[in-house]
């Protein structure tokens, strides 16, 4: 329940900072454009994210025939999970990872790549598709667009206000100096708030994860042989599409110090610390 409650909050401060922001710089005509437009693009690609990364990702996709342990697996959790049962893919790298995709349930995808199913044990798998589900059963995809939604509207006031220069609520020039900070500092606090959200959602989706699969400790071990083996390989795919990186169950991508704040995933430690616990006490509200 924290973490949706956290996730509401975040989203109520990334939807006032423009509400406030926008009719700062760019007036109500001028945010009004702004929402539609970066409405318009994260729709697009909300719609059709499943589609468009796993092509990314040259993901192909399994059966009971071609892959029946594997398949059988996600089946079962899904099962558990009480979700239709996703379309699921496997993709030809050596890195270690694992993601979700899809509009909602009805139109879901997970996939693996082979280098996670030949280090992790059955158990640590099940772990790891699990989280994926729960991404899938939270509506992740969702919550991610809408906040991209309002960080873009920001990041287009910004940009709008650069060459144009901010209005006030009047529709009158504003201060350049305070134009001039905002179009710095909104898009910034903005994509602040988008990745603390996408924090929150990764910690729900362990615990949701570890509350399908009914094994704590083995997510924890997964995640901790995905940072291990991950340390020092590229995934190419990744790479060369990084808007992808969030959607993997850890980010490749990802930094430490002052650069964790800007990232898409909380630090393993801390992640396996809460599934630790969860598994000590055996409940699943850490």
């Amino acid at each position: 329940m924290f973490n949706w409650f956290k996730t509401a909050l975040l989203m109520a401060a990334i939807t006032g900072l423009f509400i406030v922001i926008g009719g700062m710089v760019g007036g109500e005509q001028g945010m009004l454009m702004a929402l539609l437009l970066a409405f318009g693009m994260n729709f697009f690609s909300y719609w059709f994210s499943d589609s468009m990364v796993l092509k990314m990702m040259n993901a192909r996709e399994v059966d009971e025939t071609t892959a029946p342990h594997f398949y059988r697996m996600i089946a079962e959790l899904a099962q558990k999970a009480n979700l239709p049962m996703p379309r699921v893919y496997l993709i030809e790298e050596s890195a270690p990872n694992a993601f979700a995709t899809g509009r909602n349930p009805d139109h879901a995808a997970v996939a693996a790549t082979t280098g996670i199913l030949q280090i992790l044990s059955e158990r640590e798998i099940k772990g790891v598709m699990a989280h994926e589900l729960a991404h899938v059963k939270h509506r992740d995809i969702l919550i991610s667009t809408i906040s991209a939604t309002m960080a873009g509207a920001l990041s287009a006031l910004a940009n709008f206000a650069m060459f144009f220069g901010g209005r006030n609520s009047e529709g009158r020039p504003s201060n350049p100096v305070a134009s001039l900070l905002v179009m710095i500092l909104a898009p910034l606090a903005a994509s602040l708030i988008q990745m603390a959200i996408s924090r929150a959602r990764e910690y729900e989706a362990d615990r949701g994860g570890a509350e399908i699969c009914g094994d704590p400790a083995a997510l924890a071990s997964a995640l901790e042989k995905i940072q291990n083996y991950a340390m020092g390989r590229s995934f190419d795919a990744v790479e060369q599409h990084p808007e992808t990186a969030q959607m993997m169950i850890m980010n490749p991508l990802s930094g430490g110090g002052i650069a964790s704040l800007f990232s898409t995933h909380p630090p393993t430690e801390d992640r396996v610390f809460r599934l630790m616990e969860m598994a000590r006490t055996g409940t699943y509200s850490v």
